[in-house]
C-alpha cells in the first residue's frame, strides 16, 4: 500500500471569510515515503504583527457555509485526544500578516486527505481542550484537492 501512496501529491488552496476577504494562500501535501511533507504559505493575517493561529485538518468536504460549517470537525479517525489525533497540524506564526510553515508527519497519507479540509482558526491552540484546544472560529477555509 505504501507504494500506491508515493507519488500522491495534493493542495488546499485557502480563502479567508467575509471579514477576512485579504486572507489566502495553499497549503501543499506530498508523499514521501511513510512520511507526508506539508507546507504553508498563507498572506493577508488578520491581527498582531507576530501572533500563533490554530491550524488544521477537517473531517467536511467542503468550505461551504458563512462560518465555513460545510468543512465539519477535526479530522480524527482514531478517536485519539487533542493534541494527538491526526488533523491536529504545528500553528501557524504569523509576520506581519504573513506565515511560512513547513513540517513532515507520519500521522496520515495524502490519500486519506483528498476530499478534506484545512482550516486555520482565529486563535491559538491551548494543546489542552477537547476537542479542538479553543482555538476560535474558523477564520480560513480550503478543500485538499489530488494535483
Amino acid at each position: 500500500m505504501l507504494q500506491q501512496n508515493l507519488y500522491i501529491n495534493a493542495r488546499a488552496v485557502i480563502r479567508g471569510d467575509d471579514e477576512n476577504p485579504r486572507l489566502h494562500g495553499e497549503v501543499r501535501f506530498r508523499q514521501a515515503g511513510c512520511f507526508v511533507l506539508v507546507t504553508a504559505s498563507i498572506t493577508g493575517l488578520p491581527g498582531k504583527s507576530s501572533q500563533f493561529y490554530a491550524f488544521h485538518l477537517h473531517e467536511g468536504e467542503s468550505c461551504d457555509g458563512k462560518d465555513f460549517s460545510g468543512s465539519g470537525g477535526h479530522y480524527n479517525p482514531e478517536d485519539a485526544p487533542h493534541p494527538q489525533h491526526s488533523g491536529d497540524l504545528p500553528p501557524l506564526l504569523s509576520y506581519g500578516s504573513s506565515a511560512y510553515l513547513s513540517f513532515r508527519t507520519n500521522r496520515f497519507t495524502v490519500r486519506e486527505l483528498i476530499g478534506r479540509t484545512v482550516v486555520i482558526h482565529s486563535g491559538t491552540d491551548d494543546f489542552r481542550t477537547q476537542p479542538s484546544g479553543d482555538s476560535g472560529r474558523k477564520i480560513a477555509c480550503g478543500v485538499i484537492r489530488r494535483v
